[in-house]
């Protein structure tokens, strides 16, 4: 009886491993938190310093923003692929199979999106609403691709979809609530992953 439901359990397990990819690494949702915050107050200081301009397509300031928002986006993307390289060697996994395929595919449609979304508000001037679309994008993004990976990133993306509706509400506080959802979510996210499941193995 026991080696029986020993079998049922091997089965269940491998299952859900084809189903699902499940070495996500928790410690780059924390790093991609901290990236977050830190270009959240990059960004503060560019615009304390140019708030009586008017900050416009061709400025300065704006240049600087757009490029703080690049490094943040390639630092978070960069060690995110790094570090779960690094973990599914370590479960003796691929990295790139066809789960992570279905993954990123349903990851990256409303993600592209939302992108494109977001540049048609800027060249249109609507500046204000960018971070709300931002959040809730990328938020249905990871609800979207969780089926394909732990149930935990389903709960993170309607955390940040929550936030993105407040943010358009709030009006005005758009950066704040950026800092909240892409920083602060990620690094309580990445922690509960990290103690979840990567201290596990």
């Amino acid at each position: 009886m026991d080696n029986y439901l020993k079998d049922i359990q091997d089965i269940k397990e491998m299952m859900n491993r084809s189903s699902q990819f499940l070495s996500l690494s928790g410690l780059s949702g924390i790093l991609a938190g901290v990236y977050a915050l830190a270009g959240a107050f990059a960004v503060k200081q560019v615009y304390n310093e140019n708030y009586r301009k008017h900050i416009t397509l061709e400025s300065y300031a704006f240049k600087q923003i757009v490029f703080i928002a690049l490094a943040v986006l390639v630092l978070s993307v960069t060690t995110a692929i790094i570090l779960t390289y690094k973990k599914t060697r370590k479960d003796g996994e691929t990295m790139w199979n066809a789960t992570s395929k279905r993954l990123l595919l349903n990851f990256l449609i409303p993600l592209c999106t939302g992108g494109i979304f977001g540049l048609l508000l800027l060249k249109n001037g609507y500046y204000g609403i960018i971070a709300p679309v931002m959040l809730i994008f990328y938020g249905l993004s990871l609800i979207n691709a969780s089926k394909y990976t732990v149930r935990d990133v389903r709960y993170l993306g309607m955390i940040i979809v929550v936030i993105g509706l407040f943010s358009t509400a709030y009006m005005g506080y758009g950066l704040e609530f950026w800092a909240l959802g892409f920083g602060v979510c990620h690094i309580i996210y990445g922690t509960f992953m990290h103690f979840k499941y990567d201290r596990k193995k």
